[in-house]
């Protein structure tokens, strides 16, 4: 055998050993399933739910490709339709594909945001004439909280601004998924305010709601009315549509500057505290943006259009 034979057969060799070892030559070491959901119109239209087994080698944009028919642009680290639903303007309005990770926005393409497994994965085409950043949605529930985001786990923390019963029953809620709360937030912990707004609001975090969309990326507010507040509800342009009563809480969640993501379980009375922490579930958070409940009817949020 010649020397430049026997090296590309101990070559090939080599690379087949590596190869099923799982190496980096090749799908790499399973790292479990990750959850795919892809919706319109702030989550209020499936398309499609998928459990995708992944790899050490995947990353968000791997899997939506493995999954999904795309098109992408900037050399692939920008997806321009999936399903044959394409970026667009329509009646005006610019329409994108915009994603979440365990419930928070990402600071990195899709293409560039490597897995670990068990992630929720939520693409959504949507309006973004208000806003283009919401930093933070209440749809992947119970993400972030079980296993933090950005690759990393983050304590969990409740804190009661006069929530009450409201306060012990978001508690509850959290241990049932698994997840051990705190009840003064660690540094980097996730927290969830409970209580009214005229208490929650003078929370940093919290305060960026009544700054619209633009600021919280939540597409609700509270006006005053008499001497307390008043849940109103948005549409996706940003303009007031709604006005809920007194009764009705908000589930919403928000994310100051680099900080955790700040969840708000809140309304303008302790009724209404109460009827938001009874949200905290995920039949009733999926594919959400942010949640109101009114009378036991609940109201995904923005309001859609008329």
């Amino acid at each position: 055998m010649s020397r430049s034979r026997g090296t590309a057969v101990a070559t090939a060799l080599l690379l087949a050993a590596l190869a099923a070892a799982g190496c980096g030559l090749g799908p790499g070491s399973g790292i479990g399933a990750v959850k795919l959901t892809v919706t319109r119109e702030f989550g209020a239209v499936p398309m499609r739910a998928d459990s995708v087994e992944a790899d050490e080698s995947d990353t968000v944009m791997r899997v939506l490709e493995g999954s999904a028919e795309i098109s992408t642009r900037y050399g692939g680290g920008y997806v321009q339709s999936i399903d044959g639903v394409a970026e667009a303007e329509r009646g005006g309005d610019p329409y994108d594909w915009f994603f979440y990770v365990d419930g928070v926005e990402s600071p990195i393409g899709a293409a560039d945001f490597s897995l670990r497994g068990g992630e929720r994965i939520w693409w959504d085409y949507r309006d973004w004439s208000a806003t283009n950043h919401v930093p933070a949605v209440v749809g992947s529930w119970p993400a972030p909280f079980v296993a933090g985001y950005e690759g990393r786990e983050h304590p969990v923390a409740v804190e009661c601004e006069g929530g009450g019963e409201a306060c012990a029953l978001t508690r509850r809620a959290l241990e049932r998924e698994g997840v051990a709360v705190a009840t003064a937030a660690p540094d980097g912990a996730i927290r969830v305010l409970v209580g009214p707004w005229a208490r929650v609001r003078s929370d940093p975090a919290a305060a960026q709601v009544e700054g619209g969309p633009e600021e919280s990326g939540v597409y609700a507010d509270f006006e005053r009315d008499g001497g307390g507040f008043r849940l109103v509800g948005l549409d996706p342009k940003g303009e007031a549509t709604t006005s809920f009563g007194p009764g009705a809480g908000l589930v919403a969640a928000t994310r100051r500057y680099e900080g955790p993501p700040v969840w708000l379980v809140t309304g303008a009375t302790p009724a209404a505290v109460r009827a938001a922490a009874g949200l905290l579930d995920p039949a009733r958070l999926r594919d959400h943006y942010a949640v109101a409940s009114e009378d036991g009817k609940e109201t995904s949020l923005p309001v859609e259009a008329p």
